[in-house]
């Protein structure tokens, strides 16, 4: 029987969980990951810590489940926090620039404590540039 590669762990604290993950987050194993944090919404649970110190890997299959879990904790009133991604998430974070969405507050602004959950705050959407026209186009209109 092979080994799983997606193993989830779970600890509550009242109205809040630390969710665990360990191997790869990928389009096999983003399902598991989908079921794991909606399973906390149905129990109540509105602040969402998860750990990915163990995650050896995770592609956009798992980058589109924290999105959608992070839409649906946001409707219910609570938060989603990814902490330590491996590097692919990270690079994936940078490039879809869905950090500031999943990674928590900047630096210097404290995280919720333990407990009821804070009214979330409402922040503006960050800056987008969009060229004009694409560079190297060769387009000089």
């Amino acid at each position: 029987m092979p080994f799983p590669r997606l193993t989830v762990y779970r600890h509550d604290r009242r109205n809040r969980a630390l969710i665990t993950l360990v191997g790869e987050i990928d389009l096999e194993t983003a399902p598991l990951l989908r079921a794991a944090l909606a399973q906390c919404l149905s129990d109540g649970i509105r602040i969402v810590d998860v750990d990915l110190t163990p995650v050896t890997f995770c592609d956009c299959s798992g980058l589109n489940s924290f999105l959608y879990a992070t839409q649906k904790t946001t409707e219910a009133g609570g938060i989603l926090q990814l902490h330590h991604p491996p590097p692919t998430l990270e690079r994936i974070l940078d490039l879809t620039g869905s950090g500031l969405l999943l990674l928590g507050p900047p630096v210097g602004q404290p995280s919720p404590p333990p407990g009821d959950v804070p009214a979330p705050a409402v922040q503006p959407p960050p800056p987008r540039c969009t060229p004009l026209v694409a560079a190297g186009s060769g387009d000089t209109r």
